[in-house]
């Protein structure tokens, strides 16, 4: 059928082109831009996904950035700590150099104390002055603050714990067992009676943690003179003695599993049986075992009886702390703690209110969502000469600080025994801070730099799969659209000449 009026067959080709031109665009469109999704008509769900894609990419990148950041401030902090550590070292030297009393003149101790002054003032002034963009590192910024320390809570330490701003965490120590010193008792039954003989000896080692001892007493030697010898070497043996009824009762100086008391009898002649060495109680070493088996009379005890000491053990905040004489230590993901208690303390089964955390540490974001499960906070203590080397003498601590002229333990008329245990403790206080800032670094901050770099790389393959222009495929398409574009335009211009053939039927 011929018509002039309405050409469907030009109608059908230029809906065609039409759509063959939009497929063209299309294909110049992903090819010059990238992206095979460009506006929500492209894949309605495919853009969900990719824009959720891209928002974890985002976070993720800047948790990177995060958690660089931290590895470069805790860098600064341990820069300052190397140095007090070597300050350190160098005042350890000084004091072991001074003990040489006999051969030391008294203007080279001044000339050592002078250096000592100035090795302290050094470390308060990089203590203050050690600072990562104008914030201080370690001058106690970054300490946990606490408040309502017990009083049987002697010293405490918080290195990490997590807890929501504004709010308090209370630290509960539960005691399960009892810490012990090792202990013996030796019964004498009074003044020693070695058949009224002068030549008989009662003759035994004592040994402890820090060395041994041999002891000889003739017969008529009361408990009290027994005492007295074996104190005057307990700094050699680490073994004490205190009068107790009729006997002697020796115990460990320290608490713990790493302390013992031993009693190896050489000679023992004419003692009565019921005398001898006695075990103490495991629950209270106070308490000398009435147990036989407990009891071994001096002359059975040639070989040696050894009583080690027990550490204190307990849970803290619901976790299972390790014990350490009479310190208590945790470390879990909310809470990394040292906790010293007194005796009392740790010799009772009991719950105990240590203290409480009201805030402070160094908080970073090394996740990619800001919530607690991401964040890390990490205790930075003050590390001034007052904070460090504290040692406890008669239960009073005593710190780097007091080994300054006209202090306490200076070296023209201090222990210097002491002084070195304060600049022992004041070094591993710090090479223990510097490996807990190496151990965030590597296992902490080096980790989850190692685990977001992957996520990222990952998350990134996936969101390109689903955005991104497949080159070789869109390229064929573009060729195939300019084709049917070509094609659709050469039909059309046939289709609009169809009605000229009217013509030929009026002509």
């Amino acid at each position: 059928m011929s018509r002039i009026n309405t050409n469907v067959n030009s109608l059908i080709a230029q809906r065609i082109l039409g759509q063959q031109n939009a497929s063209l665009n299309k294909s110049l469109e992903r090819l010059s831009t990238g992206f095979r999704i460009n506006r929500g008509s492209d894949d309605p769900a495919g853009l969900i996904a990719s824009e959720k894609l891209r928002s974890e990419k985002a976070t993720l990148a800047a948790a990177i950035g995060n958690a660089e950041r931290a590895e470069q401030v805790v860098n600064v902090a341990e820069g300052g700590l190397q140095e007090v550590q070597n300050l350190l070292l160098e005042v350890q030297s000084l004091v072991t150099a001074s003990a040489n009393d006999a051969g030391l003149s008294v203007e080279e101790r001044n000339a050592n104390q002078t250096q000592i002054d100035q090795i302290l003032q050094t470390v308060d002034r990089i203590a203050s002055t050690t600072s990562f963009q104008g914030t201080k590192l370690l001058n106690g910024s970054f300490d946990f603050q606490t408040s309502a320390q017990a009083t049987t809570v002697l010293d405490l330490q918080v290195d990490g714990a997590k807890f929501t701003d504004g709010t308090n965490t209370v630290v509960q120590v539960l005691v399960t067992q009892s810490a012990q010193h090792g202990a013996a008792f030796l019964s004498t039954g009074g003044a020693l009676d070695l058949d009224n003989n002068a030549a008989s000896r009662l003759t035994f080692d004592v040994a402890g943690a820090l060395g041994s001892r041999e002891f000889s007493f003739a017969s008529g030697a009361t408990a009290a003179q027994i005492v007295t010898a074996v104190n005057t070497f307990k700094g050699s043996t680490g073994v004490s003695a205190a009068t107790q009824g009729t006997g002697v009762m020796l115990k460990s100086t320290d608490f713990g599993s790493d302390q013992f008391v031993s009693v190896t009898v050489d000679s023992a002649p004419g003692l009565l049986t019921t005398t001898g060495v006695y075990f103490v109680s495991s629950v209270d070493e106070g308490t000398v075992s009435t147990i036989a088996a407990n009891r071994t009379t001096f002359a059975a005890a040639l070989g040696e009886i050894r009583d080690i000491g027990q550490d204190v053990a307990a849970t803290i905040n619901g976790n299972t702390a390790a014990g350490k004489g009479l310190n208590l230590s945790v470390n879990t993901d909310g809470l990394n703690a040292n906790i010293l208690l007194n005796s009392g303390a740790a010799q009772a089964i009991a719950s105990i209110n240590a203290f409480t955390i009201t805030g402070g540490g160094a908080e970073f974001n090394i996740g990619p969502r800001v919530d607690i499960a991401n964040q890390v906070r990490l205790g930075i203590g003050n590390i001034a000469s007052r904070n460090l080397g504290g040692t406890y003498v008669s239960g009073v601590s005593y710190n780097l600080d007091d080994l300054g002229s006209g202090k306490l333990f200076d070296l023209d008329d201090g222990d210097l025994n002491l002084s070195q245990d304060i600049i022992n403790s004041a070094i591993d206080h710090v090479s223990s801070l510097r490996g807990r800032l190496g151990s965030f670094q590597k296992n902490v901050v080096g980790s989850t730099i190692n685990s977001l770099n992957i996520a990222l790389e990952n998350i990134s393959a996936a969101e390109s799969a689903i955005r991104d222009t497949d080159f070789a495929n869109e390229t064929a398409e573009l060729t195939r659209s300019q084709i049917l574009v070509a094609a659709a335009t050469n039909t059309l211009a046939i289709a609009n000449s169809q009605p000229q053939n009217v013509l030929g039927l009026i002509g």
